[in-house]
């Protein structure tokens, strides 16, 4: 059915609500020129489900005279009502003149596929047809319409599950091309521009049930604490102020840090543990570097700083290894221990290395990263491939002698991370060359050798 605005909004004088409708309205504006100047003249796309709160930002935009379109999501999630919304959305766009776009998603299936909760579901259904919508329709950025009532229920959800200070901060005004521009206005400021300009909207009869936790705690706490200061939600959003402006100083300071403790190299970030232990809170900066990582097992990586070389701690896209004393932060690769590469003749290889195979007519003095061969002992096509247990090789210089690969990794003082990268090169089974590192005594070239193949390796 179609609703308007609730509370003081509906009881107070026709004037007054002009007054406060033209206020919201100048607010919104200066907050633009202010915080979103980069709006001006862009093609955006609103987020609309019927509510209240879209209903009201699309008619803020409208007023202001931006380029813009509206979006609308079915979820399928309360029967005919879901398409009573669709169809008041479109009837609406159709009337104002006003690009729209919907779709339809089955969205309990697509929970119980994946294992989600509805809610996820939903969000991870909605954000991916509105980036989809941004490519093919070439629009800028996408609109939607959290304000700070859902700011604060945000904060104290968080706050009810444990977190830390960037989880208090609450939504963010723009995450990449998402942007809030409600973020400053209350539910009650919303409810009474809809009720001074007339503008109807849709009631989502889930927002009265306390099946949700957001539901409970905007039905229950938030009263709450409205009773106790009528003006809480602006105490609130100064809190929420100082919050960020800590963050922020917390983040300068991690940056300072890790310049210090931290250095890049091939993908890795490694961390100086021993300078880092010197800092009376080095777990902190831990979690923040380490958090966009997508790591949350916390107590086990502070634990990891005190545990032997060799123990590691995963994210679902990265790998955090304590390697005697550094922390090395690498990204998960697929497993190829068990794949092969068949090198066919003595030509440039540029995958999985890039190796460059040329006649030489003598030897010159070789590097880890240049070795000669006797090309008559080779057996093509060479194999490219990870090391094994049990493979043994006779490291050059070592007058015969053979070495366990695991043994000569170790002598080297390898991380796990760099073994599992190592690539060998074999022919007929026996070890070549562990690239990069060591040559085998016996397919090195000599003063008798006739046919000289220089193998060079560009890391």
């Amino acid at each position: 059915m179609f609703a308007q605005s609730k509370g003081h909004a509906r009881s107070a004088h026709p004037i007054q609500l002009k007054s406060l409708f033209l206020k919201m309205l100048e607010k919104l504006q200066s907050q633009l020129a202010q915080n979103l100047p980069f709006l001006s003249g862009k093609k955006l796309l609103l987020a609309v489900s019927g509510g209240i709160d879209s209903m009201v930002m699309v008619d803020l935009f409208g007023q202001l005279q931006y380029d813009i379109a509206m979006a609308h999501c079915n979820f399928q999630l309360r029967g005919a009502e879901s398409f009573a919304d669709e169809q008041f959305v479109i009837a609406f766009a159709d009337q104002q003149k006003i690009p729209v776009f919907t779709t339809k998603f089955d969205t309990k299936a697509f929970a119980e596929d994946y294992k989600l909760s509805v809610q996820v579901a939903a969000r991870q259904l909605r954000y991916h047809w509105f980036y989809e919508l941004l490519e093919s329709e070439k629009f800028d950025y996408i609109l939607t319409a959290h304000h700070a009532d859902d700011n604060l229920e945000t904060f104290l959800i968080n706050l009810s599950r444990g977190t830390g200070i960037e989880g208090l901060t609450g939504i963010p005004q723009q995450n990449e091309k998402v942007i809030r521009p409600l973020l400053d206005f209350s539910r009650a400021e919303i409810e009474t521009y809809a009720a001074a300009h007339q503008i109807a909207w849709r009631e989502d009869s889930s927002n009265q049930s306390d099946y949700y936790l957001r539901n409970k705690i905007r039905h229950h706490l938030v009263p709450l604490f409205n009773e106790l200061n009528p003006d809480f939600i602006s105490a609130f959003k100064k809190t929420q102020d100082y919050l960020r402006q800590s963050q922020q100083l917390a983040e300068d300071a991690a940056i300072m840090v890790y310049q210090q403790v931290a250095q890049e190299a091939n993908g890795e970030i490694h961390f100086n543990l021993k300078k880092l232990k010197q800092l009376e809170n080095y777990r902190s900066y831990l979690y923040q570097w380490l958090n966009e990582f997508g790591f949350t097992a916390w107590e086990d990586i502070y634990r990891l700083a005190e545990s032997q070389s060799g123990k590691q701690v995963f994210s679902p896209g990265y790998r955090l290894l304590k390697n005697r004393e550094y922390f090395i932060l690498s990204p998960l690769q697929p497993s190829d221990e068990s794949t092969e590469f068949e090198i066919a003749a003595a030509v440039e290889v540029n995958f999985p290395l890039k190796l460059r195979f040329s006649k030489s007519a003598d030897i010159s003095d070789g590097s880890n990263s240049i070795i000669f061969v006797d090309e008559q002992k080779l057996n093509f096509p060479l194999v490219l491939r990870r090391w094994s247990d049990g493979d043994v090789f006779q490291p050059a210089g070592m007058a015969g002698r053979s070495k366990k690969v695991s043994k000569f990794f170790k002598d080297e003082k390898l991380s796990l991370i760099e073994k599992e990268n190592q690539w060998l090169l074999y022919s007929n089974n026996q070890i070549v060359w562990i690239v990069g590192l060591r040559q085998d005594q016996r397919f090195k070239a000599n003063a008798n050798t006739k046919q000289i193949l220089q193998i060079a390796f560009t890391p």
